[in-house]
């Protein structure tokens, strides 16, 4: 059984610099990286006992406590377990945590399927469309105007890194602007599903789908600015399916 070894640029490093972190680049992050892209991408089948350490240490060419790191992290995320005389296991996938940022880089990664991109929207739409609600209620002058704004610059960008970064920027706003700290936390998990949804596709090379997302996260913007909330639902609900439906066409 082979591993796959991370390309130079992966759907991780991408995702770090859109959302403005900096990807780990160490020997633990590495090893963390290859085992977990093999693991969700079947080279090690959920059930399946992980080679030995002796030859994982082989493989990568590391110290034993960089490897025990690299598995530890493993487990915290609930996809392996190790047991004495057995080995460690894959667990099930849905004993998976797929609201982990390294879980849903991976997936992305090695090509997530149908049914993955839809769940994902399904738990945006449980999300979002109340989080924009309850901007629309709560919102102060300042981030309407923000909102407007983030919209209007979205038009403008150039590159699909730069549209990432504006999109992901207006889902933050809509989150804080719901007031609700419990709402800006589980608004990680948006932000890891918009710029993950960057490695599969961009509207900004096709006109006609850009303009309708500029359209449509200026319909959610004028929505929260006037204190409409059920339209801001609406509006919500369309933005998302309408990504959905971007990725679906692009695999």
């Amino acid at each position: 059984m082979t591993l796959r070894t991370a390309r130079p640029r992966t759907s991780g490093d991408l995702i770090a610099s859109i959302a403005g972190r900096v990807p780990m680049r160490n020997l633990h992050s590495q090893v963390l990286w290859q085992l977990g892209v093999a693991i969700v991408g079947g080279d090690f089948p959920e059930g399946s006992i992980l080679p030995s350490d002796a030859e994982l240490l082989q493989r990568f060419a590391v110290s034993r406590t960089v490897l025990r790191e690299a598995l530890k992290t493993l487990a915290a995320k609930g996809m392996i377990e190790a047991r004495a005389r057995i080995g460690t296991r894959v667990l099930p996938r849905a004993r998976w945590n797929l609201f982990d940022s390294d879980v849903l880089a991976w997936h992305f990664e090695t090509g997530p399927d149908e049914a993955f991109l839809r769940s994902l929207a399904e738990i945006r739409i449980g999300v979002e469309l109340e989080s924009a609600a309850l901007a629309a209620l709560r919102r102060t002058d300042e981030q309407a105007q923000a909102l407007i704004d983030c919209a209007r610059a979205m038009g403008e960008t150039t590159t699909p890194e730069d549209f990432a970064r504006t999109d992901l920027e207006f889902h933050r706003t809509v989150a804080q602007a719901s007031a609700n700290p419990f709402m800006a936390s589980i608004s990680t998990l948006v932000e890891l599903a918009l710029t993950a949804a960057f490695t599969i596709s961009s509207p900004i090379k096709d006109p006609t789908a850009m303009a309708a997302t500029v359209k449509a996260h200026s319909r959610i913007a004028q929505a929260i600015q006037a204190g409409d909330a059920e339209e801001a639902r609406v509006a919500m609900k369309a933005v998302i399916s309408e990504g959905l439906d971007r990725q679906m066409k692009a695999r």
